[in-house]
């Protein structure tokens, strides 16, 4: 990934999110996922899973689609 690219995610998260920062992790699966990797991605509640779906699909022009299995105890 180019710093460009970094900047803008960056500046996207802060825009659209409200966020100056991301949390551990979140950076690397979505920077992976915007490269075209296959992501399996295990954080615990609170760590920010969703934004790691949401953030690329808003940076990505077309269709997103996620398989995101929940557990309700």
């Amino acid at each position: 990934m180019n710093p460009d690219t970094s900047t803008d995610l960056l500046s996207t998260l802060k825009q659209v999110f409200g966020y100056g920062s991301f949390r551990p992790l979140q950076q690397e699966i979505i920077r992976d996922s915007l490269a075209g990797r296959d992501v399996c991605a295990l954080l615990p509640t609170g760590g920010g899973k969703s934004l790691c779906f949401q953030l690329p699909a808003l940076i990505r022009d077309g269709l997103t689609v996620v398989v995101s299995p929940l557990i309700a105890l």
